[in-house]
């Protein structure tokens, strides 16, 4: 079941790198939750660096940036670290955001099938509500693509 645009985004709660976070506790802030695959590897790495470089932006349009993968919050804690990241990693590690958000999804890589995150951004409003969906995201211009969805809010 794939969730658009008016519907109400999914409750989640995730440990993160610097604590906890939940949708109820972001009530009244824009919340970017982008689902990614893995710490530390290419494309995930050019895809935060995109949204730490656009921070600033983002905090001035009310809004929170929240990195989603199945790492653990260690893993989390020295990806953050090492290019140092402004916003928060949530460690979604037994899958269940991952579902609720259908981005769990059958991948392919030369000819081997297995179950993985498929890149995906969704912006919610203030309110809870889903104002903008991007799957199968290709990293190159996504964050500004993002940024320019925030800012015509």
């Amino acid at each position: 079941m794939s969730l658009t645009v008016g519907q109400a985004a999914p409750a989640f709660a995730m440990p993160t790198d610097s604590g906890s976070v939940s949708l109820d506790g972001l009530k009244g802030k824009r919340v970017v939750l982008y689902f990614y695959p893995k710490d530390d590897t290419s494309g995930c790495t050019s895809e935060a660096q995109g949204f730490k470089d656009d921070i600033a932006l983002f905090a001035a349009a009310n809004t929170v940036i929240i990195g989603v993968s199945k790492d653990s919050v260690a893993s989390h804690v020295k990806f953050k670290a090492k290019y140092d990241l402004p916003f928060a990693l949530a460690s979604d590690e037994d899958g269940a955001v991952c579902t609720a958000y259908d981005v769990w999804k059958e991948k392919s890589n030369y000819g081997r099938k297995y179950m993985g995150i498929e890149r995906s951004t969704f912006l919610i409003d203030e309110t809870g509500a889903i104002r903008a969906v991007w799957t199968k995201v290709k990293v190159t211009g996504h964050t500004k693509a993002v940024l320019k969805a925030v800012q015509e809010l």
